[in-house]
């Protein structure tokens, strides 16, 4: 049941697929017509599984796709390739999931109106080289979707990471009842080979450059073509500036500049000018000095009237050195300070780049002119953005009103505001963006299975739902746990409860006191307790066998979180045993987006938690750990139909607990606070929790680890368990537990102490000013986890002058409550061998890297950051501000 990564092949293409000449081309599109009308005549219930498969096979491979397209171009960055082809997957999939795109699609009874989906045939698809792997998914889906085939000529430099994606989609959809034949490729793209192609096709589909846009649009058949993108940014006077800053830095750099939607000009109003400025450089950007700076980088990046090639995705210091201009190390942006909004200006162009031009405007109208002829010289049609208090409707209404492009983005980071689905969710998610008929595009906006009107979208910033989920019931206090097993008997009026619990706890009697008062209610009940200290896939599999057998209505875990993560995950296979435990796993960029629907639960059996343990919180939240012995891979599963029916906290549970046990659920429970307090996804509601929890840590860790028999420090550090599991239930948790995952899994250091070993670390790294890459989530505005940190420390009684001061007394507090209950200062100290480590490094790092608590972190992490953190926790490097820049 373990997941399986698509496997990738070492070749070009398929030799079975690969069309490499004219002739083989046109008895392939015979060949292709037949296998197309066949899938023309497919219900949408069929089409909807091979959609389905497909995505879920594209987002299974997004990695290894990543790497292999930087690999083989040298342009961008492994990392935001991968949440290209995640966004290519997920979010498209989320989108057209229940789209219906055959027979009658709408049906007004009262209007008399029906419209019937109709598919179109062969459609040929021109892939760039700057999205390679991402546009081949994006545009195979959306003809899979529509029941159409599809051919794909790869750009000449990015063609085996194309076709490798194409052939992914293919194999699954074939999997999943595709007709064979409906997904090809040209094998070595040539100018008569494509232009073969787009004569012979029904529809061309074309991302790409100018030249081979127009050649699609010259061929005499439809064409859906998009154009080029020279997206230019007013920033009002009545901006957040910090929130203009950063959100443009957050996209720019993101696949060093290469999305066709990212920002190329700045033009700020003159009464904030100097103030966006200084925000730019206080976050890593370098702004150029005049004079020969300027003058260099002007001739490196546009030659003979276009981009230079040697710049395109590639990162600003790797820029500067072209120029021969000396930048920081780690610098984010490079910025000119430019007036000529001409053509003559080679700043004015598009890039391509982590490279800006900086206007200064003298008033709103002076922005809007610059604005428009900056659109006119190569971007009309694409997109623009504009930040300004969104109190000022007349302000947005003439920017929007002047803007001929299809995107017109308030208040958001343009690369991913323009992609859509991201900052604001009614644009509709693509990799293809057309610019109507102002770029001489034939479609508007952003193409989806199909679009062939002029629209213009205007798209305010937004913030999404929020929510808080707990159990049913949480009931808590020292003795409580006969009285809440009562409901079972007296309000429920189960028949049949199984107990789940590890074999310590059932030779101990932990389960005796359950057991009888089960028998006082005359409920029949079983046991399975083989259960590991880490949890395994296998034990499980035992376990479903016996629930199976038994049938209960009432499943009871007790124990650590070992045996309850065991427990849900039988309850889920109980419930939906054939469902595909791969699938389940998978991870998700949002729970309300991701490409699997998580099966129901509750329909055979009610789920009690009972921790005996104060550290995983697992009692009240969404999420399992599970190993497969088999494979060696811990599989976080993650979804709120896993969130227990009842929770019982009852301190008499805890009291046996030893001081390494104590010491590991401990600063367990201060990481899960600390974490979901510093989330992207925190909140007000969960801010209640997490700080009251990490509170309660502090006062009560060192005397439970000092005195087992202390019943007030037992009750308390129950409470904070509970509380930080609530914490993290809604808000989730980040890098830190992503990475102690992967200590766990490769080096089986107990989880608590492979958090609290790292965890100052991270939260140095997380506090950077300016860091390397942001998270994405509208809530998330800019930097802002120092500050976070801060008021955390202050309520925990860390005082100082300003929040670096505080944070600093906050962070020496945490390290003397770890001094207190023995955890060690390296990874080394746990006796993990060097050699070993090393050797593990990269796939540990990438690992954890893929983990699902990642996604949640303010900071979004680098793998090669990951590393480095990995590394200074091993050898115990003195501890650092990760900032961009530092050596």
């Amino acid at each position: 049941m373990a997941e399986k990564e698509p496997g990738l092949v070492s070749e070009v293409a398929d030799i079975d697929s690969a069309i490499v000449d004219v002739d083989g081309l046109v008895e392939r599109i015979e060949q292709m017509r037949v296998a197309q009308a066949e899938f023309a005549t497919f219900s949408q219930e069929q089409v909807d599984k091979i959609f389905y498969e497909a995505a879920l096979a594209a987002n299974k491979a997004r990695i290894p796709l990543a790497q292999m397209a930087v690999e083989e171009t040298g342009m961008g960055v492994v990392e935001d390739k991968v949440i290209k082809n995640h966004y290519a997957s997920e979010y498209v999939y989320n989108k057209y999931k229940h789209l219906k795109t055959v027979g009658v699609v709408e049906d007004d009874e009262a209007a008399g109106f029906k419209r019937v989906a109709e598919p179109i045939g062969i459609v040929a698809a021109v892939i760039p080289t700057t999205n390679p792997t991402a546009t081949a998914i994006f545009k195979c889906l959306i003809c899979l979707k529509t029941r159409n085939a599809i051919i794909i000529s790869p750009h000449p430099r990015a063609g085996r990471c194309t076709t490798e994606a194409a052939r992914i989609v293919r194999d699954a959809a074939e999997r999943a009842g595709l007709p064979k034949g409906i997904i090809n490729w040209i094998g070595e793209p040539t100018l008569e080979l494509t232009n073969e192609l787009m004569h012979d096709a029904d529809i061309i589909l074309a991302t790409g450059g100018p030249g081979m846009v127009k050649a699609a649009y010259s061929s005499g058949k439809p064409a859906l073509g998009v154009g080029p993108g020279n997206t230019p940014v007013v920033v009002d006077s009545t901006a957040d500036i910090r929130l203009a800053a950063n959100s443009i830095i957050h996209s720019k750099v993101f696949d060093n500049g290469m999305i066709c939607a990212s920002e190329n000009s700045v033009i700020a109003l003159n009464d904030v000018y100097d103030e966006l400025k200084a925000e730019f450089e206080r976050r890593g950007c370098y702004v150029l000095g005049e004079g020969e700076e300027l003058e260099r980088l002007r001739k490196t990046l546009i030659v003979n009237g276009a981009v230079n090639r040697k710049v395109v995705g590639q990162p600003a210091d790797v820029i500067a050195e072209l120029a021969g201009i000396s930048v920081p190390k780690g610098t984010k942006v490079l910025i000119g300070e430019v007036t000529d909004v001409s053509p003559a200006e080679e700043f004015a162009h598009e890039k391509l780049s982590p490279t800006l031009a900086l206007y200064r405007a003298k008033d709103f109208d002076d922005a809007l002119a610059k604005a428009e002829r900056l659109v006119a010289d190569g971007g009309y049609g694409h997109t623009s953005a504009l930040y300004v208090d969104t109190r000022e409707k007349d302000k947005i209404a003439r920017h929007a009103e002047a803007m001929k492009t299809c995107r017109i983005l308030i208040n958001t980071p343009t690369s991913q505001g323009g992609i859509g689905d991201l900052y604001n969710f009614k644009v509709p998610p693509s990799l293809t963006l057309g610019c109507g008929s102002w770029g001489g595009n034939s479609v508007c906006g952003n193409v989806g299975p199909m679009n062939l009107l002029n629209f213009k979208y205007v798209a305010e910033r937004r913030e999404n739902m929020l929510w808080v989920r707990t159990p049913e019931k949480i009931y808590f206090k020292k003795g409580c746990m006969a009285t809440a097993l009562d409901e079972l008997g007296t309000v429920m009026h189960k028949k049949r409860a199984f107990i789940v619990t590890d074999s310590f706890l059932y030779k101990s009697g932990f389960t005796k006191k359950i057991e009888d008062k089960l028998d006082q209610m005359g409920i029949a009940h079983a046991s399975f307790w083989s259960i590991s200290p880490d949890p395994k896939l296998q034990d499980a599999q035992k376990g479903e066998e016996l629930l199976r057998a038994f049938e209960p209505d009432t499943i009871i875990a007790i124990g650590g979180g070992s045996a309850m993560d065991a427990g849900k995950i039988m309850w889920s296979m109980y419930e939906n045993p054939d469902e595909d435990f791969s699938d389940m796993s998978m991870d998700f960029m949002d729970i309300r987006k991701r490409v699997y629907d998580f099966p129901k639960m509750g329909k055979k059996a009610y789920f009690v938690a009972i921790p005996t343990s104060s550290g995983t919180g697992s009692e009240v939240t969404p999420f399992a750990i599970i190993t497969d012995a088999e494979t060696g891979i811990k599989w976080p599963i993650t979804d709120y139909e896993l969130m227990p029916n009842m929770a019982i906290v009852d301190t008499d549970n805890m009291m046996t607990q030893p001081k390494g046990l104590t010491s590991a659920s401990g600063v367990d429970v201060l990481t899960h606070c600390l974490e979901a307090y510093v989330s992207m996804m925190h909140s007000d509601y969960t801010d209640s929790f997490a700080l009251r929890g990490m509170k309660l840590v502090f006062q009560y860790l060192r005397r439970a680890y000092d005195d087992p028999t202390d019943v007030e420090a037992r009750d308390h550090m129950a409470n904070a368990s509970c509380l930080g599991g609530l914490a993290f239930a809604n808000a989730f948790l980040g890098v830190n537990h992503s990475m102690a995952h992967k200590l766990g899994a490769y080096h089986h250091i107990p989880h608590g102490w492979a958090n609290a070993v790292i965890l100052t670390r991270v939260m140095r790294y997380n506090a950077a000013e300016r860091p390397t890459r942001m998270g994405t989530f509208p809530q998330y505005e800019y930097p802002q986890t120092l500050h976070r940190y801060a008021e955390a420390g202050r309520y925990c009684g860390a005082t100082g002058a300003d929040d670096r001061e505080v944070f600093e007394n906050f962070v020496q507090m945490i390290a003397d409550l770890f001094d207190y209950v023995g955890v060690k200062h390296t990874i080394a100290e746990y006796g993990v061998d060097e050699q070993y480590f090393l050797d593990t490094l990269d796939e540990m790092s990438e690992n954890a890297f893929n983990d699902q608590c990642t996604g949640a972190n303010p900071r979004y992490p680098l793998i090669s950051e990951i590393k480095e953190l990995y590394l200074d926790a091993y050898y115990g490097r003195p501890a650092r501000f990760y900032e961009v820049g530092e050596e």
